[in-house]
């Protein structure tokens, strides 16, 4: 279910006052310079699906699961098992086509009216990135938005340290003849155009990173692109021996205005068996200690940005987390039945081991008010292993 969380971010303003102060007849002149802090209220729309290795096809209609007539500012969307997680994908070339597939039918639904480019099987998320980034772009995504009163021409980065270009006055023609020159890892914003119909673009992609099935992307209301800045990304792997990708998580840092979000997305380690649970709180630990953002604001004066997780001023963990419900079968499937939502969250093992203080000690989570999910048989709301033609293993929901 979508976490919905309202964040309040910051930018500064600067103005001189001047005070007339009387003294032995002579006036003086006081001029103060002050920082005054707006606050500005911004709605984030947070989601997570663990898609089970199945590719999306191409009617899939993702407007109620996105809400999209509640007019959000930024969407986060993380997804996990977006292709199966068996050895050609965990130890060989990454299958990033079912990634591409997903960009287009969330730009379908984000951007209703806007025709959304045909993405097929074969088409890969670099491609498919170059695709949403591209569409009627005069500039780059901003690598550094602290202030700065320097008259100088800004450098131009490499692709592999920020996500900023030179702004050029070429056509949007010649700028497309130049999209086969940008790298993966450059973020590219559209800008409204109305003689190519990008007006209709209501949100703009700026981020989607892939680490074999986990799968993290961020969109942004296009009039707001220009307040995002210091995009890095930071993988850890926790899967098999502890250093595949199979699991673990793809971590995003941003700052939003004077704001600095930090998005992660994270597949832990599975499994029911009494202790299995420890090995979740052990990837969250390693996750949150090994998770490392690169330095990129070079400018002297300019504020730190966070190079760790627990650095950032907001953070929101996403993801299939895997823990499990501390019940029987029967026992878990009796409260399932009534409804009983908080005899389940009672026992809960994420609950639990977190005010025993000994995972996401101090974290908040959202209001839970909803069936477990975990596991129903493909489309249907019965559980894996509770219909006869299923020959799935059946597993106590969660």
């Amino acid at each position: 279910m979508p976490l919905l969380q309202e964040v309040e971010t910051y930018r500064y303003a600067e103005f001189n006052l001047i005070f007339f102060l009387l003294f032995f007849k002579f006036f003086n002149l006081l001029q103060l310079m002050l920082i005054v802090f707006l606050v500005f209220n911004f709605r984030v729309f947070v989601a997570t699906w663990n898609v089970g290795g199945k590719s999306p096809h191409n009617g899939l209609n993702l407007d109620d699961f996105l809400q999209v007539h509640d007019q959000f500012d930024i969407y986060v969307l993380g997804f996990q098992e977006i292709v199966p997680l068996n050895a050609g994908n965990v130890l060989a070339i990454e299958d990033n086509g079912p990634a591409a597939k997903w960009l287009s039918i969330i730009s379908r639904s984000l951007n209703h009216g806007y025709p959304s480019p045909l993405i097929n099987q074969t088409t890969s998320l670099k491609t498919a990135s170059r695709i949403f980034r591209a569409q009627s772009v005069r500039r780059r995504l901003k690598s550094c938005n602290c202030s700065t009163t320097s008259d100088q021409p800004e450098r131009k980065y490499n692709k592999d340290s920020c996500f900023k270009c030179q702004q050029t006055e070429s056509d949007p023609e010649d700028f497309m003849e130049q999209v086969n020159d940008i790298g993966p890892d450059s973020f590219v914003v559209p800008e409204s155009n109305p003689s190519s119909g990008s007006n209709m673009i209501k949100y703009s992609l700026i981020a989607c990173k892939q680490m074999v099935g986990i799968f993290l992307t961020i969109w942004v209301r296009k009039e707001l692109v220009q307040y995002i800045g210091h995009l890095r990304t930071s993988y850890i792997s926790r899967g098999i021996m502890g250093y595949l990708g199979n699991k673990g998580c793809i971590s995003l840092s941003m700052s939003f205005h004077q704001t600095s979000f930090c998005f992660v997305c994270s597949h832990l380690a599975s499994g029911e068996k009494e202790g299995d649970e420890l090995r979740r709180n052990s990837d969250v630990i390693e996750i949150i200690r090994n998770a490392q953002f690169t330095k990129i604001c070079k400018r002297p004066n300019s504020r730190r940005m966070p190079e760790k997780i627990l650095e950032h001023d907001r953070i929101i963990w996403l993801g299939d987390l895997n823990y499990r419900i501390a019940l029987s079968y029967a026992g878990t499937r009796k409260f399932v039945d009534e409804n009983n939502w908080d005899a389940l969250l009672n026992k809960d093992q994420l609950k639990i081991e977190r005010e025993a203080g000994r995972v996401f000690n101090g974290w908040k989570e959202g209001k839970i008010y909803f069936a477990p999910t975990y596991k129903y048989y493909n489309n249907s709301d019965a559980y894996a292993g509770e219909i006869e033609k299923s020959k799935s293993k059946r597993r106590t929901p969660a």
